[in-house]
């Protein structure tokens, strides 16, 4: 059985949870980090020497970070398939998306994310906040503009690893109370992964 390490309200193990129930890739979630501790352990540390979440276990075998899961689980249960087109260009453009995520927007929606969600009112850095806002409406505005270019996804007619990786922040940031610019295409594409039940079990969930 597969085990995926982690706690539900990180983003970043949403990313396999959606994937795995996508594929119906079965595993049990095991909640480690956070509030649930658990990752300073040396057998922790020995699948996962950053102490960090997700992790990936099957049997005597482990894989961190949480887009390398994304690979993996793509290339071993979906080769051939919009999840991981055979086509190297392809690959490569959904490569571009998924890395732009993690260059582009996170360090910028961290910063609100949590300083609006996990930060007490009193101690926010509200000036810290707005320019890290402007810098993530920035990189979400890229993606408006890929979508309404590309379809009804961000690498074209079908969900890809790259939807997966700036899905599970869409929510966030339409469900925060940040300025944002008028993004239609975004729009749509968030309500178009509503309606996916991985989606909605996994990612949209309230903001803690």
């Amino acid at each position: 059985m597969n085990t995926l390490w982690g706690r539900a309200t990180s983003s970043n193990v949403m990313k396999v949870l959606w994937l795995a129930d996508e594929l119906a890739i079965p595993y049990t979630l095991r909640e480690v980090g956070g509030p649930y501790g658990g990752t300073d352990t040396p057998e922790y540390r020995a699948m996962n020497p950053t102490g960090l979440v997700p992790t990936w276990q099957e049997s005597n075998w482990s894989l961190w970070e949480s887009n390398a899961i994304l690979r993996h689980l793509a290339a071993t249960h979906a080769g051939g398939t919009p999840f991981w087109p055979p086509d190297a260009r392809r690959r490569a453009e959904i490569d571009r998306w998924m890395d732009a995520q993690q260059t582009l927007l996170t360090p910028a929606q961290n910063v609100v994310f949590l300083g609006l969600v996990r930060t007490a009112p009193e101690a926010r850095d509200m000036a810290a906040i707005r320019a890290a806002t402007a810098r993530a409406d920035a990189a979400w505005r890229i993606l408006d503009a890929q979508i309404a270019r590309s379809g009804a996804y961000v690498t074209g007619a079908a969900l890809s690893l790259a939807d997966i990786c700036w899905g599970v922040h869409v929510h966030r940031w339409f469900n925060m109370d940040v300025d944002r610019s008028e993004s239609p295409a975004l729009r749509r594409w968030y309500e178009r992964l509503l309606a996916l039940p991985a989606y909605a079990r996994h990612c949209a969930r309230p903001l803690v």
